[in-house]
């Protein structure tokens, strides 16, 4: 998580709303307590975002 809040310069809080309203790409559960996204998921919604910006 520390690293896709600095990747996306978003606070986890906004990460996990996001994810609920289904605009952020969803997590993937390695186990009970462990979660990760897919590194192109990421990129991905930054470049939409960046796209839609302008």
């Amino acid at each position: 998580m520390p690293d896709i809040c600095k990747r996306t310069g978003l606070p986890r809080s906004t990460i996990y709303r996001l994810i609920k309203e289904g605009t952020f790409p969803k997590q993937i559960k390695l186990s009970e307590r462990t979660a990760v996204w897919s590194e192109s998921s990421i990129t991905d919604w930054i470049e939409e975002k960046k796209a839609g910006a302008s």
